[in-house]
């Protein structure tokens, strides 16, 4: 895990790595009392697949917002998930979501990609953060202070709806591709290794839109 660090400033990360997993305001309050008020959670999905895109996620929810059923995207139903990212799309005070595509994940490796799909997202916000919370990561090229939490998205609420947003985003995607690549079964499996997917490689070969630098689309495609 990388620490964070507020770019340029020198200064020592701050890492929290604490035990409970349970969802709370506990590190946006304690932001909001050092004077922050724009506290963004960022997560990603999608890093460990074979093939698809990196998406990350940023979000600032805001005084007021509804956390009734917000927690980690893994540990909610896929309908639960649909419902809370409508409502973090319609009522948060800001978030946006950015990519990384398998070509960029072949050309700069899986950790820059992630980085830069997370660095996309936090960028695309509209208003910009003074605090970025972060699930376990440290985002470097980012200009704001950053907090890298340890399973942040079971202990912060900006981080769990963040990694709901891109789960949400990521899965859609996921469903379009099931389309034009069909045999993969990638509407099930979401460009994971499951048995059906590293079969599929076996048998089809990857798709344009797997990841070639992947030890797994390699071993399956050529064992």
């Amino acid at each position: 895990m990388a620490p964070d660090t507020a770019r340029g400033r020198g200064r020592r990360p701050l890492v929290y790595q604490g035990t409970e997993l349970r969802c709370s305001w506990r590190f946006e309050e304690e932001a909001r009392g050092e004077g922050r008020q724009r506290v963004a959670g960022c997560d990603e999905v999608g890093r460990g697949a074979l093939c698809g895109p990196v998406v990350a996620a940023a979000v600032i929810l805001g005084d007021g917002f509804d956390t009734d059923g917000l927690d980690d995207s893994k540990r909610l139903t896929e309908r639960q998930r649909e419902a809370l990212a409508a409502r973090i799309r319609e009522t948060a005070r800001a978030w946006a979501v950015g990519c990384a595509e398998p070509r960029e994940i072949d050309r700069f490796n899986i950790l820059r990609a992630t980085y830069l799909a997370m660095q996309r997202a936090v960028a695309a916000l509209a208003e910009g953060p003074d605090l970025l919370l972060v699930d376990a990561l440290s985002v470097p090229g980012l200009v704001v202070v950053q907090k890298a939490i340890v399973k942040g998205d079971a202990r912060s609420y900006s981080i769990a709806a963040a990694s709901i947003v891109a789960k949400v985003v990521r899965d859609a995607m996921m469903r379009v591709w099931d389309e034009r690549y069909p045999g993969y079964g990638l509407a099930h499996n979401m460009g994971y290794a499951s048995e059906d997917h590293r079969e599929a490689i076996r048998r089809m070969g990857p798709s344009e839109i797997h990841r070639r630098s992947f030890h797994g689309t390699q071993r399956w495609l050529f064992c």
